[in-house]
């Protein structure tokens, strides 16, 4: 079976089984008790819904598509990822979760031979469903999205986050985001990778950088923006972002004037 036949028989179940574990954090949420928080590291949080709902991410994909293999943060890790992989984030923006911030999002992406060809974003608070099959567009729940058409630089808007354990670059980091204020429309933050991606996606922001990040944080977003017409980089303008822990993504109509930018201030020492 062709890998596009593939994935197209299996986005309609992938996003049945997505929308019920997110329906299941949602619930948890409602009696959540802070007491069974764990701290993996300072500030990298982790809960039992978290592991839950991972659980049952892993056993339905399984079910969907046997002897495939996963790479997510509270399983395992591949450093090459099987000729099937799912890559997932059961709750991306778990700091976000554990306050009671109101975004949090299910990540979950297929590579197939190492190429990624499926990912879902689910907002489940907003009933926001992204996703996309490669080659085939993006969509915001039925509707297709699009990237932004912003062609200035100066009218741009963005989204970023920030680390919360490699404090290696962060002057200069927090030196560009300084600088990126004063030459822009401004930044966002949101506290979820995935849905700082579904939003490039979709042009709510015109464009997204992190730095700190695992291929689960970003697989699922990241074949959405290049399916809703952006482009994906990590900060030298490189294709790897998958595992080179940065990102930058963009309407793509202003993603060199961003590197060039970035460039002068992060890579200034």
């Amino acid at each position: 079976m062709k890998n596009e036949s593939l994935v197209e028989i299996l986005m309609p179940k992938v996003i049945e089984l997505v929308e019920e574990v997110g329906d299941f954090i949602v619930k948890e949420r409602r009696n959540f008790d802070m007491n069974r928080v764990e701290e993996k590291s300072p500030r990298n949080l982790v809960s039992y819904v978290d592991k839950t709902a991972e659980e049952k991410l892993i056993d339905g994909l399984s079910i969907l598509l046997p002897n495939s293999s996963f790479l997510s943060e509270e399983f395992h890790s591949l450093e090459i990822l099987d000729e099937l992989s799912w890559i997932i984030d059961p709750l991306d923006g778990t700091t976000n979760f554990v306050h009671n911030f109101p975004l949090y999002t299910v990540s979950v992406a297929l590579a197939v031979e190492q190429e990624l060809m499926l990912g879902v974003v689910y907002d489940p608070l907003h009933k926001e469903m992204f996703h996309a099959i490669r080659n085939h567009g993006a969509y915001l729940n039925e509707r297709q999205i699009h990237v932004s058409k912003t062609s200035t630089f100066n009218n741009s808007l963005w989204a970023t986050g920030f680390p919360y354990q490699d404090f290696g670059k962060l002057k200069e980091y927090v030196d560009f985001f300084y600088h990126l204020i004063k030459v822009s429309h401004g930044v966002r933050r949101l506290g979820s990778a995935a849905a700082d991606l579904a939003w490039t996606a979709c042009g709510r922001v015109d464009g997204f950088y992190e730095y700190g990040l695992s291929p689960w944080d970003v697989a699922g977003g990241a074949i959405i923006v290049k399916e809703a017409g952006g482009k994906i980089t990590n900060f030298t303008g490189g294709d790897e972002v998958l595992f080179s822990k940065e990102i930058i993504a963009s309407n793509s109509l202003i993603h060199n004037e961003f590197l060039d930018n970035f460039e002068k201030i992060y890579f200034s020492i």
